[in-house]
Order: structure tokens, then sequence, then C-alpha cells
């Protein structure tokens, strides 16, 4: 099945930009109430949307599989608990990708989602992340633009 791909345009500095996806105090003011972040190959990249239970709709165990500063960061992703046994058991199954590029104070944003499956119920949960990533970028625009 295809990626997900998207690319949005965020009215700041490609340094904000950058940090807003890389300190776990900034990121959770934007898209997780809980995270932790180890901003190194390999560091963690754990988002808690439950943070009573880091088990439960998280993306706990999840690393940074690729970075660039400024340029490239890549995680493996988790998905929600009504898709935990299609993507996340033994390890996440699918992985994000997100290119920095800053021109005139914008930074333009391309976000992949790849690694899905071919069957009906990896087409709701390709669904279901396209839905979640448009609001999560939204979001990403909103906290960028009231810093």
């Amino acid at each position: 099945m295809e990626s997900l791909v998207f690319e949005v345009k965020v009215v700041a500095p490609l340094g904000d930009v950058w940090e807003a996806w890389l300190d776990t105090d900034t990121i959770m003011k934007w898209f997780a109430p809980e995270a932790h972040i180890d901003p190194l190959l390999e560091g963690a990249y754990e988002l808690f949307f439950d943070p009573k239970d880091h088990d439960h709709m998280s993306t706990k165990g999840c690393t940074i599989t690729q970075l660039k500063p400024k340029e490239l960061l890549g995680f493996s992703w988790k998905g929600p608990d009504q898709y935990a046994e299609l993507m996340n058991e033994p390890t996440p199954s699918t992985h994000v990708k997100v290119e920095f590029r800053e021109r005139n104070g914008v930074t333009k944003l391309s976000l992949e989602h790849m690694g899905w499956g071919e069957c009906e119920q990896w087409a709701e949960a390709r669904e279901w992340h396209r839905r979640a990533w448009e609001g999560v970028l939204a979001q990403l625009k909103s906290f960028m633009s009231g810093k």
C-alpha cells in the first residue's frame, strides 16, 4: 500500500520547527500530553497520548531511525490500540520520515508515513492515520503561529 505523504508550510524559522519535533517539552505543547524524546540516532521517540498508562495509546519503544540536524528526522511508529496487533507486534512495522526546508522564514515540512500492509485492516489503519496526521500537522501550524 502506498505511503501517506503530506506537505505543509509553517510560518516559522527552521530551528523552531525542528525543535518542535525533537524537544520533549515543546512536543508536549502541540502533539501529545506526555513524551520522552532522546534526540540522538536510535534514541527514544515516545509519545504518550494517555499519560496515566504508557502502554495504552502510545509510541512506547519507538526510536529515532534517521537524523540529519534541521534536515531529516525518521522514527519508528506504533498505531493506536485498535490496530496494535496489526501494527505494533512484535515491533513497530511502520516508519515516519519528516524532511525540513526553510525559505524566507517559512519552513516547508514533508512527512511520509510508510510500511503499510495490504489487507482491509491495513487500509483502515492507514485511513485512520491519514486523518490523524492531517490534524497533527494543523496543530503544529497553529502552535508555531502562536509562538
